[in-house]
């Protein structure tokens, strides 16, 4: 995000879950490890990284009911609840590479 509020998606990761297809923990919580797809971009002193999480991105990517139907013809729609934990038993954090560029040459 930019210092005057501006926000540009630099990448997605996507992953589709189904019911029962994630083992949870003894509180209900699960662990995901996404990739995200390549891109780069120069973060400037002022800026910030904002990363969203979301049920899904339709009409972007077919949509997830989230009942575990068939995706072309499931009729039920379930909501979802997202939730990022953050604390010292459940650290989130997403990792950025950091390259240093070459100065280019005069042309």
């Amino acid at each position: 995000m930019s210092p005057k509020g501006k926000s540009v998606n630099l990448s997605d990761g996507v992953i589709r879950l189904t019911p029962g297809s994630v083992e949870k923990d003894e509180e209900g919580v699960f662990r995901l490890e996404l990739s995200m797809w390549p891109t780069a971009n120069t973060f400037r002193a002022g800026h910030r990284v904002r990363l969203q999480v979301s049920s899904g991105a339709h009409p972007l990517y077919s949509r997830n009911a989230g009942t575990g139907e068939a995706l072309a013809t499931g009729a039920n729609l379930r909501s979802a609840d997202q939730e990022v934990f953050h604390d010292a038993s459940r650290p989130s954090y997403i990792t950025l590479p950091v390259v240093r560029l070459l100065e280019a040459e005069p042309l």
